[in-house]
């Protein structure tokens, strides 16, 4: 073999052995670089801290193929429907309330105030909105699975000012036990917002005048599947039942204050109010239409 070929052969080995090792190199460089863009066990990215925003009102489940959603009602109440006291409560101030959950009269409680944008004034309790501004959301431990929706409460700064709230929200953690998240004008009755937080008291309230109590079907109720909540009501409310043959059948409280009868028992017949002091009232004739406030014609006693 001559010389010229010898070295032709020995330039194109060289040139070939040159390839492999950028192919291979290239290769390598898009493994790392896949590598690297993928999360690796145990890292964690960056998290803002939990706010102490209230939660917002939750979205039921029902059993009706039509999800009902919380919604506020524009319609004009439905005419009164018939309505009786059954059991009477005292009238006189009591701390007897056999049906209280964490929230008892007579019991002053300890906290700290914040306070948060309460937009169109709805929450967790689903009331929908409101132009009532001397609201406040409860923290979880107290706000009980919705037991204090719709309580009043009194809350009490170090100074001595005062404002009374109701309990409209939830505000979830980092909110502690006592600790109440009022809507701006009412932390305002207590001190200067630039404060931002402040140590206060507050107790359980049975108001002189709370307006009118009234009842509201959930949106997608039917004779199948409904949905019942109590608005306005004087007392936190304890127990709803419903008629049910020729007894009456307690339904379980949602998170969001609707009473709901998955199974459509009682839907658009005579419901039971019960009280956390005990006390009973009865509307015999509320008419199943979904989102539509209907006046109870009856108020719990004053406390």
């Amino acid at each position: 073999m001559t010389g010229t070929a010898l070295a032709v052969i020995a330039t194109g080995a060289v040139a070939w052995f040159a390839y492999a090792v950028l192919a291979s190199s290239g290769v390598q460089r898009a493994d790392a670089d896949r590598a690297g863009a993928r999360p690796v066990a145990g890292d964690r990215a960056s998290v803002p801290a939990p706010s102490a925003t209230p939660k917002p009102a939750a979205t039921p489940t029902p059993d009706t193929s039509a999800s009902p959603t919380a919604k506020a009602s524009s319609a004009s109440p439905s005419p009164r429907p018939s309505a009786t006291r059954t059991t009477a409560a005292p009238r006189a101030v009591s701390a007897t309330a056999p049906l209280a959950g964490r929230i008892r009269p007579a019991v002053t409680y300890k906290g700290v105030a914040t306070f948060y944008d309460t937009g169109n004034g709805d929450g967790a309790c689903t009331f929908g909105p409101t132009s009532d501004v001397m609201t406040a959301a409860m923290n979880t431990a107290d706000y009980e699975s919705s037991k204090a929706c719709g309580a009043y409460v009194l809350v009490r700064a170090a100074d001595g000012a005062s404002v009374t709230v109701r309990i409209t929200n939830e505000c979830p953690a980092p909110c502690a036990p006592g600790q109440l998240d009022l809507s701006p004008q009412a932390f305002a009755e207590l001190a200067a917002p630039s404060r931002g937080q402040i140590p206060i008291t507050w107790t359980l309230q049975s108001p002189a005048d709370p307006g009118p109590m009234s009842l509201r079907y959930k949106t997608g109720s039917t004779r199948y599947w409904c949905g019942v909540q109590v608005i306005g009501h004087r007392n936190p409310v304890a127990r709803l039942e419903v008629r049910s043959g020729s007894g009456w059948h307690a339904l379980p409280r949602a998170d969001y204050d609707y009473f709901l009868s998955e199974n459509g028992t009682g839907c658009g017949g005579a419901i039971r109010v019960t009280d956390i002091y005990g006390e009973q009232l009865t509307v015999a004739t509320p008419v199943l239409k979904p989102d539509t406030v209907q006046p109870a014609g009856v108020q719990f006693t004053r406390h």
